[in-house]
């Protein structure tokens, strides 16, 4: 166990602290919408955080690759699931993000005996704004806000579709 899987571990090990405090009051109060929107992005740094020191101090391992992109996935699943149960993201939504996420790990782990699919550009870019995006249905913003809420998310659910999409064209490929 070195640094980065420990981060990863922790990551996941703190997703049930932050639905609890998603769901807290109906998600309906400020102060615990704040507190759980701080929740995720402490969550999120750490994935941040694992993949640099494990490339600077080159501590990167078969647990770490494997477990990883499950922790991501966990991740942006507590959010979405929690926030359409809220009624606060469209079930839609949390569908076509998490069957794309699905998917793409499915994949990955179909051919990762014969090459390991790391998250490309597009990969990266598009967790970016899926971050954020939910992050912003997390929080308690004012209306006047809630369209760029949307399209950003709009660009993320696009991003998302059309990532995923190369993944598998890119795999069918190489086969």
């Amino acid at each position: 166990m070195n640094l980065p899987n420990a981060l990863t571990v922790f990551r996941i090990l703190a997703l049930p602290f932050c639905a609890w405090a998603l769901f807290q009051k109906d998600g309906q109060d400020p102060t615990w919408q704040i507190i759980a929107w701080s929740s995720f992005f402490i969550v999120g740094m750490t994935d941040v955080l694992d993949g640099r020191i494990a490339r600077k101090r080159n501590q990167i391992s078969n647990f770490g690759i494997i477990l990883d992109p499950i922790a991501d996935k966990a991740f942006i699943a507590t959010a979405l699931i929690g926030l359409s149960i809220l009624g606060k993201m469209p079930w839609w939504v949390t569908a076509v993000i998490l069957i794309r996420e699905i998917g793409v790990t499915i994949l990955r782990f179909a051919v990762i005996k014969r090459e390991v699919i790391s998250a490309n550009r597009g990969g990266k870019l598009k967790s970016l704004l899926q971050n954020f995006s939910v992050g912003f249905y997390i929080l308690p913003l004012p209306t006047y806000l809630y369209l760029p809420r949307d399209i950003l998310l709009g660009i993320a659910i696009a991003l998302t579709v059309w990532t995923g999409i190369e993944y598998f064209r890119n795999a069918l490929v190489k086969k």
